[in-house]
C-alpha cells in the first residue's frame, strides 16, 4: 500500500511564508512525478506545482514566482516553499505522486490546510 503523507501548513499572515513536506512510502515502482494541488471551498482542485525525478518543474499561474517545489529523490520526499502568501492562497493542499511508465499509478495525500489571514 502506497502512503502519501503531508506535513506543515497552518496559518500565516499575508506576505508571510510557509512550507509543506510530503513523503511517499510503500511504493513498489519509482515515483516519477510529485507535487501539490490545492482546493479552496467551492472551487475545483487546481495545480500548484509538480516536479519530476529529473528536476523539471511546472507551476500554476497563480503561484508562479512565489512558490518553489523541490524534492529529495532518495527520500521520496517533496517540499513546497510558499512565499509572499496571499489570502487567496487559502486552501487545502494535497500532495500528489505519480509512478513512472508503464504503471503510471497516481496517489493523493489526505490534504493539509493552509490559511492566510491577518
Amino acid at each position: 500500500q502506497v502512503n502519501v503523507v503531508e506535513s506543515g501548513g497552518g496559518l500565516a499572515e499575508p506576505g508571510g511564508s510557509l512550507s509543506l513536506s510530503c513523503v511517499v512510502s510503500g511504493n513498489e515502482f519509482p515515483i516519477y512525478k510529485m507535487g501539490w494541488y490545492r482546493q479552496a471551498p467551492g472551487n475545483q482542485r487546481s495545480l500548484v506545482g509538480t516536479i519530476t525525478t529529473g528536476g523539471n518543474t511546472d507551476y500554476g499561474d497563480d503561484v508562479q514566482g512565489r512558490f518553489t517545489i523541490s524534492r529529495d529523490n532518495a527520500k521520496v520526499t517533496a517540499y513546497l516553499q510558499m512565499t509572499s502568501l496571499k489570502p487567496e492562497d487559502t486552501a487545502v493542499y494535497y500532495c500528489y505522486a505519480e509512478e513512472g511508465w508503464p504503471n503510471g499509478a497516481k496517489y493523493w495525500g489526505q490534504g493539509t490546510p493552509v490559511t492566510v489571514s491577518s
